[in-house]
């Protein structure tokens, strides 16, 4: 269940793609439900892909969940979206979602991911990859039990 005082809850960012197959939409829906049933908020880009696959696994399990949207329109927030923020900022937004995280973690994508987890870098956060880019600095999980193992420890 989420921390009852929300400014000291921990949030982590759900990044990856937007046609992800149905391995990673796996992985993402269980790092989701995971994350809330550790009492993190979820925190993603608000739209498709790994981003909605995750944001309905913590809503399932009674996670809060956080969209920092690339447009202006707040509907086009994936259904499973509790807080949507549009940004009128397209990809820019990307260093909102993991600047607005306390660790991140990557599943599957491309470019878009890859900015993401550049910025992560750039602003020290701690970044868990799975099945997505193989760049130093992003520690490798083989499931998502242990990408949220890893995103929620206190060592880098």
């Amino acid at each position: 269940m989420i921390e009852k005082n929300l400014r000291k809850a921990r949030r982590v960012a759900v990044i990856g793609g937007h046609q992800p197959d149905e391995a990673a939409l796996k992985i993402a829906y269980e790092t989701g439900q995971k994350l809330a049933q550790a009492g993190a908020i979820l925190v993603c880009g608000g739209l498709s892909g790994v981003m909605e696959a995750a944001a309905r696994g913590a809503k399932e399990a009674g996670g809060l969940t956080i969209g920092i949207l690339p447009g202006t329109n707040l509907e086009e927030a994936n259904p499973f979206i509790d807080l949507p923020l549009a940004t009128g900022l397209g990809l820019s937004r990307n260093s909102l979602v993991v600047l607005n995280a306390d660790s991140v973690i990557a599943i599957d994508g491309e470019y878009g991911t890859l900015s993401e987890i550049a910025f992560a870098c750039l602003y020290n956060k701690k970044v868990v990859g799975v099945n997505t880019w193989e760049i130093e600095g992003v520690l490798a999980a083989n499931s998502a039990s242990e990408a949220v193992e890893l995103a929620l420890s206190a060592e880098k």
